[in-house]
């Protein structure tokens, strides 16, 4: 019995066989050492959760949001004026950075012409502002806001130098996410003849409004909970009473964090560790409303 030919037809050649080989031992220890970061992190965060929910749950009440300080019966303490003047802070720092943010980072992806000197300094400054550290922007809110401008210890005060301090990354944030938007977006709404500011208002940002949003809440975020510039520019540790607007005297829960902290009864402490849970909560709420907003209007292109 002859053995049976296996006919190929003229001008192909048989695939050669590819050698299975195992993954990399600098990818194995790669991908290792990333999973070890990612432990050690979460590992830190939640020791530093449990410990922090460990010392304040004893003051985890009502009374921790509905009492004033009070620096003689801590049993009775709460933080009401610091929650309060930290909504009326974040409240006007949105006011005043948001909208500056997001025209400036119009105008720089839309009009602005990068071969102009003057759009390049201003390029390169908000690289180097998003860098600067929070202390300085204390400083020149010291420096020009209250004493230069007059306005004093005083909510206003407080709002324009967190907003200094968030500005360059609502920009960069906002910048990033209009230029996330396909070109092609753009050239069909011109060719069907839209103005530029009517492509822009009504095709760019709607499409951009995740990725803003985002970065802008995140940018807030970061806001909430600094401590430093607003301890030089004169803050107040103990207050009891809520601010009734602008020009009102204010403390925040940053700073009545660190009045309790550095009371040396174990009883401050508790208040203080019960205060930082409150302020964990507020912000665990503003980024849950970033990744909701992020998921509900993200579009793929």
């Amino acid at each position: 019995m002859s053995p049976k030919v296996i006919e190929r037809p003229l001008g192909t050649v048989p695939a050669p066989r590819l050698k299975s080989r195992g993954t990399p031992w600098r990818e194995r220890f790669f991908r290792l050492s990333l999973w070890a970061s990612l432990a050690v992190g979460v590992v830190f965060l939640a020791t530093l959760l449990v410990y922090v929910v460990t010392q304040g749950w004893s003051r985890l009440d009502s009374r921790l949001w509905m009492n004033f300080p009070d620096i003689i019966d801590p049993t009775n303490a709460g933080a009401q004026s610091a929650i309060a003047g930290t909504i009326w802070v974040i409240a006007f720092t949105a006011l005043y950075s948001l909208p500056t943010g997001i025209l400036a980072a119009i105008y720089l992806e839309e009009y602005a012409q990068p071969d102009r000197w003057y759009n390049r300094v201003i390029e390169i400054n908000i690289q180097n502002l998003a860098a600067v550290p929070s202390i300085v922007y204390g400083i020149l809110g010291l420096g020009i806001i209250s004493r230069g401008l007059g306005f004093g210890q005083t909510v206003l005060t407080a709002a324009l130098t967190l907003s200094l301090l968030v500005l360059p990354v609502v920009i960069i944030s906002s910048r990033e996410a209009i230029r996330a938007v396909p070109q092609s977006i753009r050239q069909a709404s011109l060719a069907l003849g839209a103005t530029q500011w009517q492509t822009i208002w009504r095709q760019v940002l709607p499409a951009a409004i995740p990725g803003m949003a985002t970065g802008s809440i995140l940018a807030l975020s970061r806001a909430m909970g600094e401590a430093a510039p607003l301890l030089l520019i004169g803050g107040l540790t103990f207050i009891t009473y809520n601010p009734t607007g602008v020009e009102s005297a204010f403390s925040v829960l940053p700073i009545q964090i660190f009045n309790w902290i550095s009371q040396s009864r174990a009883e401050f402490t508790a208040l203080a560790s019960a205060a930082i849970v409150i302020l964990l909560a507020l912000l665990l709420a503003m980024n849950s409303l970033a990744i909701w907003l992020r998921n509900r209007y993200s579009r793929r292109w």
